[in-house]
């Protein structure tokens, strides 16, 4: 890896592969390429979209579904965890937010507000942010709810003793409305899905199973305006979206399921996206539309958005962007000529 400062006074660096993220995906592509001697840079942002460094898991109080911890560990250690384990392979992690890239010439340039970063291959590992609502008591802090009843995540946090045996409720009206809605079935002692219509987005097929679910039921034509509780969550009020008028619902937990947006800003005209603004995989892979840069977790899965599942998709856009060096390493060398004195020993499969 190379260091050198540009011109504009703006320190420059040189790397076989550049990783832009932070949660599970990041750090697993980070610890792999560290390993195989790829000398990863990471930038991991710094309250990038919003969350803090770690991603969506930072904002999770029990993690009790990732493997190796059977009593649980807390949302914020296991990413501190993640993050510890990279750095002690050897890869570089700047607290600064990705700004710009360009993926349209080699090598790869990224740019952060305080450095710029050439590099022979790119992972990008970005993530999703879940859409929220915003009403008293929804938020984080003093009276509010989050993470003490109120969740964007149903598969992640409701089978928590919390939740077990007490009624629920889930915001939305598409498909993934309705499959969290049938996850809580066996837990919940009843599930409500809350819409603010009087019809479901949602396919036939999942319409179809929910409807016919005994254990839920629908609360048509409403939102959540407000929720209660002292230390937990014990109920919301809802208002009718066609006459105004309110009531009270009591619900343990209230998970939102009103989509995600993938933090992929920072990539139009670079790199194909899907019409949801995810990045466009090939199948089997996390070869983007561009050779050479990968993509991994949440920002290009939108059907399964779990921690074990992003780390997966990590340790394989390491490999990936391991055997393309391998099979590329003029790119290896054309990032290593731009820095005077440096020399990068390509890897090897």
């Amino acid at each position: 890896m190379g260091d050198g400062v540009r011109s504009s006074g703006v320190p420059s660096l040189s790397t076989p592969v550049c990783i832009i993220g932070s949660g599970p995906a990041a750090h697993t592509a980070a610890i792999y390429a560290a390993r195989a001697q790829m000398w990863p840079i990471l930038f991991e942002g710094m309250m990038a979209n919003g969350v803090a460094a770690g991603g969506q898991l930072t904002t999770t109080t029990s993690v009790e579904n990732f493997p190796g911890f059977p009593g649980g560990i807390g949302g914020y250690e296991l990413c501190q965890r993640f993050r510890d384990q990279s750095e002690e392979q050897g890869t570089r992690i700047f607290t600064e937010t990705v700004v710009k890239v360009d993926l349209r010439s080699r090598p790869f340039q990224v740019w952060s507000d305080e450095r710029h970063v050439q590099a022979a291959t790119v992972i990008i590992a970005t993530g999703a942010v879940a859409r929220r609502l915003h009403f008293p008591g929804a938020d984080e802090g003093d009276g509010g709810f989050w993470n003490r009843g109120i969740s964007a995540c149903a598969v992640c946090d409701g089978a928590l003793p919390m939740f077990r045996n007490k009624p629920l409720a889930v915001v939305g009206g598409g498909d993934t409305a309705l499959e969290e809605a049938l996850f809580l079935t066996h837990y919940a002692s009843r599930v409500y899905v809350i819409h603010r219509r009087d019809e479901l987005r949602a396919s036939k097929v999942m319409q179809k199973r929910a409807l016919e679910n005994r254990g839920i039921e629908f609360v048509w034509s409403h939102m959540v305006v407000e929720a209660h509780g002292e230390k937990l969550l014990s109920a919301i009020t809802l208002q009718s979206t066609k006459t105004g008028e309110r009531q009270r619902l009591e619900v343990a937990g209230l998970f939102f399921a009103i989509g995600h947006d993938p933090a992929t800003a920072f990539l139009e005209g670079q790199l194909a996206l899907d019409e949801q603004k995810y990045i466009i995989t090939n199948a089997g892979s996390t070869q983007t539309s561009v050779e050479g840069v990968f993509a991994a977790g949440d920002v290009q899965d939108k059907q399964y958005r779990q921690a074990i599942t992003a780390a997966g998709t990590g340790c394989m856009a390491a490999l990936e962007a391991e055997r393309w060096l391998a099979a590329h390493t003029d790119e290896l060398t054309a990032v290593t000529q731009s820095w005077e004195g440096v020399a990068v020993t390509p890897t090897n499969s």
